[in-house]
């Protein structure tokens, strides 16, 4: 998990120095009674010109009886954007429900994460370009709001929805 980089005291600001990677413990005291002790794992990598940026970088992880090494914790960290952004894309085409049914929700969550899916093979293979080296994709051609719309479209048409029922009176 990261660490928070801001806190009243410098909070975890204080340990990015240095040109190492290095691991410790840390105590956080909310009052006497009440503290958190943890280790830390700060990560330094070389920039060397990426982006146009120079000097050293530095990663904080917070951990938990964890045996491993810094480098491993890096490398496995930087997996989770993709996961996270797949949950990302996944809540703009969830289906909202009030219903508890646990199997109800796991299929729509299942339902969600196949169109985001689809839409990345879309994206992938009708949209983005060869070249040589990686594809150049235009995300902007077609983004996921819009697919959703067209989906919803069709869908309307072809269950016609009703947007109000009339209920005689007496």
């Amino acid at each position: 998990m990261p660490a928070i980089k801001t806190g009243k005291k410098g909070g975890i600001k204080q340990f990015l120095k240095g040109r190492k990677s290095y691991k410790t413990t840390h105590t956080i005291t909310r009052n006497k009674d009440d503290s958190v002790t943890f280790d830390l794992w700060i990560v330094c990598k070389y920039r060397k010109g990426k982006r146009k940026k120079y000097g050293v970088q530095y990663f904080a992880y917070v951990t938990y009886k964890i045996k491993t090494n810094l480098d491993y914790i890096y490398q496995d960290y930087r997996k989770r954007f993709g996961i996270e952004s797949s949950y990302r894309l996944k809540n703009l085409c969830r289906i909202r429900t009030n219903n508890k049914n646990p199997v109800l929700r796991l299929l729509f969550v299942g339902i969600s994460f196949l169109l985001v899916n689809i839409w990345v093979n879309l994206l992938w293979l009708r949209i983005s370009l060869k070249r040589k080296g990686s594809r150049l994709i235009y995300r902007t051609l077609f983004v996921l709001k819009q697919m959703l719309a067209f989906l919803s479209q069709a869908l309307q048409r072809k269950y016609q929805v009703v947007e109000s029922i009339y209920i005689p009176s007496g």
